[in-house]
């Protein structure tokens, strides 16, 4: 289990997204806390960016993070899949 540590760009990015979007993020990341390779993530290494991972909120949203020194997870960003990995932020 990690603990897992939103940013505050992150949680800008997520106040911006329609609320039924916000209530399924916050799903999934209780998923994320608990295993990280939980099949319901579908989660993704990234090949552009080392260490760097996406996960799925819905078929159109992704979250990207990373995991820290310390073993958490640091989730970043979220936005809609055509512009979540056009943008470089951490």
């Amino acid at each position: 289990m990690h603990l897992v540590v939103r940013t505050d760009d992150f949680k800008r990015a997520l106040t911006r997204l329609p609320s039924r979007i916000r209530e399924l993020c916050d799903r999934q990341l209780a998923i994320l806390e608990s295993d990280w390779r939980d099949p319901r993530l579908h989660t993704k290494k990234l090949r552009l960016r080392d260490e760097i991972y996406s996960f799925r909120i819905t078929s159109s949203y992704r979250a990207q993070f990373y995991f820290s020194v310390e073993n958490r997870i640091i989730v970043f960003d979220v936005d809609h899949r055509k512009d979540a990995y056009r943008k470089r932020r951490r």
